[in-house]
């Protein structure tokens, strides 16, 4: 799993932050690592009291899932987003990895015990 980390020109991020959000993304998605080819985060900076993060996940052949989250800080934007995005690719892919695709007890043939 690729991740891209973005800004714009009024938020200041430090490498260490950078590899920071890379890794709460990376440990947000663990489940889905085989799944998931690349990850964006784009940062940026609303108002002084408005950051936002914006995160796009792009699972192999299906359509991409974005979320975005407000937050006063740039850490809180991008642990909320990151919280947002596991919640909702659980929801829409977790459901079809979780199918355990046995047949149901009622169409097992019941042999007459007598």
């Amino acid at each position: 799993m690729q991740i891209q980390v973005h800004t714009d020109k009024n938020v200041k991020v430090s490498d260490g932050m950078v590899q920071h959000v890379e890794d709460q993304v990376e440990t947000a998605l663990s489940h889905f690592r085989d799944q998931i080819t690349r990850v964006e985060v784009h940062l940026s900076d609303e108002s002084d009291v408005d950051k936002r993060c914006v995160m796009e996940a792009r699972p192999a052949g299906k359509q991409p899932v974005a979320v975005t989250h407000h937050a006063a800080s740039v850490g809180e934007a991008y642990s909320g987003a990151a919280h947002k995005l596991k919640t909702v690719i659980e929801s829409r892919y977790g459901r079809a990895k979780d199918h355990k695709g046995a047949e149901s007890i009622r169409h097992l043939d019941v042999a007459d015990e007598a």
